[in-house]
């Protein structure tokens, strides 16, 4: 949390210690990076190893480095210098630099030790000199066991075995198996194509040295073959496995035996293996990657052949290190109160706790208690600020959270919170003055009446937080009031007058009315008040309020200062119902109202009667309706049928032509016609069909067709001899069993057009996120066909006709956007022009990688404080993992309660301040950005606005000096 400091005294008995100006920030020290654990080859080519430690604060940072608790004197040390923060060494060596480090960053504020991080430095050393190793005599069908016997060495090792001579390696099946733990070789039944000599190699993954062991002749005995035997076990992993969070565990079970044993797995209990569990080297080998709390338990390995089975089982154990849960935050507090810090870790073992103030161990003892993971201080003094770390440790890991304590002693000032120069209440009323003192610590309040101590009476009362109340106001009591407030280091004070005015009075008011509609009408709303009020005129329409400025057609106030006339312009019917005025000043709320009747057009006719019907007419008769104080002149007759969509205007002849005659596209050498069906109630008869009338613009002679569907939309007329695109006279008709109607309008249809001959030149794409392909090609010039838009395919490289997909935009653009992709995919893509025909060749195809997907964490241990209207945020760095986009910065979404509007904010930094209405609610959520687009958003946090001068981590905090409640200190909370 950043604390802007304002003109804040720091005093003790002698005097003033130091003096904070308005524009200076100060922040004690935050680790950006720290170090991390090396295992360097030791002919490492470059000879040179940096170990990362970056810090935030003001006055910036300064660093200090240890090697095994040991201060190392850069001044004398041509071999390591720093870089910032980061520790540089040069020309490694083995035995000097091998050890644990851990840097230290500290300005004015204090200091804070980041985590320890280990050197080390891999190596592998030659077998021991010996020419051949000892013969190894077995019979056939027999077991046998090859040890590797590795030299000395550091760093992960892997194994394999060389038959008789390079490149022939030993390759493992059911009957043979090499151990990555010990490196031997395991020959379940030997065979004659067994006998040969046998050379160990070992790996070192870290130096990537590679050393041979002298061979081991494997030979035949003569005296028979072994027969058959159960099997023996003689690999298998440990009676207790313990087994590091997200871990790859690999456990290794093999046997000897004729036949050859056949090895399965099982976990104890019945319970399943899940998906993610892999069998490997014909299940000799079970891998759990991932390893998850319930992925400990039993497991049990079961060797069997024909003479018999044997089983070997251990449990693995889970173990995490240290994750925090809970973490302090900074501290803002004045001197003499208590301090009380808490923080929680998961892990497994079960953390332990320790905490360190400015780099140094905290030790219990008279002010200072710890207890578990929890601090507190009390009566807090100067000497008390810096910074503190709590520190979780079990044998996994070792994680350290940091917070600022800043301890304040300050004398009380008004100069964010003074009492308003002038004061106004109502005669009658009930007035709050607040005195609202920054102090530390908090200071007493008392109140003046201009220049005499304020009596307190039944009317008038002073709260503990030092707000006076005086109700029932009268007259005699306006006056200038001082509050007063004092502490040790010193006193100040605010004066006010309070102004009593006259209660305001409506004089004249709107009146229920009657109107026609399109006229206008002036609602009187006028007042008398107090001269020293300054009066504001609002007007609601059916408990909406009426936006002047947005409906300007019919709603504008009128009048002086003293009058709301509500003038309406034009008046629609739905301009009837209640209208309120609503008058306010600095110390009251008035209103008054009126009902607006608007009559309208005349009321649906009464008594409508059918008298009498036949094939084709029928007689109405009805009675007029209301006719709203307005003259009817006409009335529209309405019918429906079962085969009409809602209420449609009478026709009154029932002959009826085909209407919205067009048609177009198709396929080469057509010409499509389409119209919109006669509806059925005006078929009139049976046998109803389709005359389709066509022929070439500029010919006389009409082709003709018959159709003899009645639901019938769309005729199709195709000849070879059609040129593409070309136009059309077509009218269509209908006909009945009792002849023919009557011909639609001549409307103009176009034949089918020809695809595009040209394929689109320049196609080049280009990863937007890991989502998103923009596409981008050269427009076609002209050509004999129309191209009315292009079409992009696109596919993955494996060609699967389920990845093949496509996008088509009409008019000339010659850019598209194709979203919905998969991140980190290889795509395929061609463009094609096209027209109502189809799409024409596509261009040579390009192709184009899309993004790694954002960040898959979420931003953690969001901090946040108030300062006045100011909030500061604080979060952890969010890490891209190696399949995912590198963070480029986070997205701040800031949403207001009051508009429900999104502002957005972006920022390369962990902090962020924010201004706040202090009229609002707000939800906040915060987002890691990359190249692939926007990682998965934060827990919402909710700040409410009477959070504000809080601070938190997702509770929200009120000071009860703000509260009116009889609170002394400390912070009431509560959850939203």
């Amino acid at each position: 949390m950043m604390l802007p400091w304002k003109q804040i005294v720091l005093l003790s008995i002698t005097g003033c210690l130091a003096v904070c100006t308005d524009d200076v920030i100060f922040q004690g020290p935050r680790l950006r990076t720290e170090p991390s654990d090396l295992i360097l080859p030791i002919s490492s080519p470059n000879r040179q190893a940096t170990i990362m430690c970056e810090a935030e604060g003001s006055p910036p940072p300064q660093y200090r480095w240890s090697l095994n608790e040991t201060p190392i004197d850069l001044g004398n040390d041509y071999r390591r210098r720093m870089s910032g923060g980061n520790l540089i060494i040069s020309n490694l060596d083995k035995d000097q630099d091998t050890g644990i480090y851990q840097c230290k960053a500290f300005n004015t504020w204090g200091s804070i030790l980041s985590r320890k991080a280990t050197i080390q430095f891999a190596y592998l050393e030659n077998f021991r000199t010996q020419t051949v190793r000892s013969t190894v005599n077995v019979r056939e069908g027999q077991g046998v066991v090859l040890l590797c016997g590795p030299p000395a060495h550091s760093g992960e090792l892997t194994f394999a075995w060389i038959f008789n001579q390079y490149p022939h390696f030993v390759q493992q099946d059911s009957r043979r198996f090499i151990s990555q733990e010990t490196g031997s070789l395991y020959i379940a039944k030997v065979e004659p194509s067994d006998v040969g000599n046998y050379t160990c190699v070992v790996n070192n993954t870290v130096t990537r040295e590679k050393m041979l062991s002298s061979p081991t002749p494997l030979v035949l005995r003569s005296d028979g073959v072994m027969g058959e035997y159960e099997p023996k076990i003689e690999v298998h992993f440990p009676d207790s496995v313990p087994a590091a969070k997200e871990s790859l565990v690999k456990l290794e079970c093999f046997a000897l035996g004729n036949p050859v044993p056949v090895i399965s797995w099982r976990r104890t209990g019945g319970v399943p293996f899940p998906s993610k569990v892999k069998m490997k080297n014909s299940n000799a080998v079970l891998e759990i990657p991932n390893f998850q709390q319930e992925d400990a338990g039993t497991y049990e390995c079961i060797a069997e052949n024909r003479r018999g089975k044997n089983a070997a089982r251990g449990r693995v154990s889970f173990h995490a290190k240290p994750h925090w849960f809970q973490t302090m935050a900074d501290t803002v507090l004045s001197i003499q109160q208590n301090l009380f810090w808490e923080c929680k870790a998961n892990g497994k073992p079960k953390p332990s706790y320790s905490w360190l103030r400015n780099g140094e161990q905290v030790i219990t003892e008279g002010r200072v208690q710890i207890e578990n993971g929890a601090l507190s201080i009390a009566a807090l003094n100067l000497s008390d600020s810096g910074m503190y770390q709590c520190v979780a440790e079990n044998k996994h890991g070792i994680i350290y959270s940091s917070a600022q304590l800043t301890v304040l002693a300050s004398p009380p000032s008004f100069s964010k919170n003074p009492l308003k120069a002038v004061l106004k209440a109502r005669f009658g009323s009930e007035v709050i003055l607040e005195c609202k003192p920054q102090a530390s610590p908090p200071a007493i309040s008392l109140w003046k009446k201009d220049n005499e101590l304020l009596q307190r009476n039944e009317r008038m009362f002073v709260f503990p937080n030092g707000t006076l109340k005086i109700t029932n106001v009268t007259r005699g009591d306006a006056a200038s009031y001082t509050c007063i407030a004092k502490n040790q280091f010193g006193s100040a004070s605010t004066t006010g007058r309070l102004l009593v005015t006259e209660p305001t009075r409506i004089t004249v008011r709107p009146t229920n009315m009657e109107i026609i509609v399109g006229e206008s009408i002036v609602l009187p709303c006028q007042i008398a008040c107090d001269p020293a009020l300054d009066v504001s005129f609002s007007w609601a329409f059916n408990g909406q309020l009426i936006d002047f400025q947005q409906d300007t057609d019919h709603f504008e106030r009128v009048g002086g200062t003293v009058s709301g006339d509500l003038m309406i312009r034009n008046i629609q019917l739905n301009h009837g119902g209640k209208y309120v005025c609503v008058i306010d000043t600095e110390v009251e709320s008035l209103s008054t109202s009126a009902i607006l009747v608007v009559k309208g057009p005349p009321g649906p006719p009464d008594k409508v009667t059918v008298e009498e019907i036949t094939d084709s007419t029928a007689q109405l008769s009805w009675t007029p309706g209301r006719d709203n104080g307005s003259p009817i002149t006409g009335y529209i007759i309405q019918g429906r049928t079962p085969f009409t969509v809602g209420w449609q205007a009478v026709e009154t002849v029932p002959d009826t032509a085909p209407t919205d005659i067009g048609g177009g596209g198709g396929t080469k050498s057509e010409l499509v016609i389409t119209w919109e069906p006669v509806s059925e109630e005006l078929q009139n008869a049976e046998g109803f069909g389709y005359i389709i009338a066509l022929r070439p613009v500029g010919t006389v002679t009409w082709t003709r067709a018959v159709i003899s569907t009645p639901g019938a939309a769309r005729y199709v007329f195709h000849n070879d001899t059609i040129p593409p695109f070309s136009p059309f006279d077509v009218k269509v008709g209908a006909f009945n069993n009792r002849g023919e109607g009557p011909f639609s309008s001549i409307a103009t249809v176009y034949s089918a057009e020809d695809v595009p001959s040209v394929a689109p030149k320049m196609v080049r794409a280009r990863s937007v996120s890991a989502t998103q392909i923009e596409v981008i090609w050269e427009a076609l010039p002209a050509i004999p066909e129309r191209v009315l838009g292009y079409e992009v395919m696109y596919w993955e490289d494996d060609t699967k006709p389920d990845t093949v997909g496509k996008v088509r935009i009409s008019g000339n653009y010659t850019v598209v956007n194709i979203t919905g992709m998969n991140p980190n995919t290889a795509y395929y893509l061609t463009v094609s022009a096209c027209n109502t025909a189809g799409p024409g060749p596509q261009s040579m195809p390009i192709n184009i990688t899309t993004r790694k997907p954002p960040p898959n964490q979420a931003p953690l241990n969001i901090q946040w404080s108030m300062i006045g209207s100011t909030l500061s945020l604080h979060w952890d760095p969010v890490v891209a993992t190696e399949t995912e986009s590198k963070v480029t910065g986070y997205l701040v979404l800031l949403k207001r309660h009051r508009y429900n509007d999104i502002n957005t904010l972006v920022t390369n930094k962990t902090s962020v301040q924010l201004s706040l209405s202090a009229s609002d609610n707000y939800l906040i959520q915060i987002k890691a950005t990359s190249e692939g687009g926007e990682g998965v958003g934060s827990e919402p946090i909710h700040i409410h606005k009477l959070s504000m001068g809080a601070r938190g981590s997702g509770a929200h905090c009120l000071n009860p000096l703000n509260m009116a409640a009889v609170l002394i200190s400390g912070l009431a909370c509560f959850a939203w």
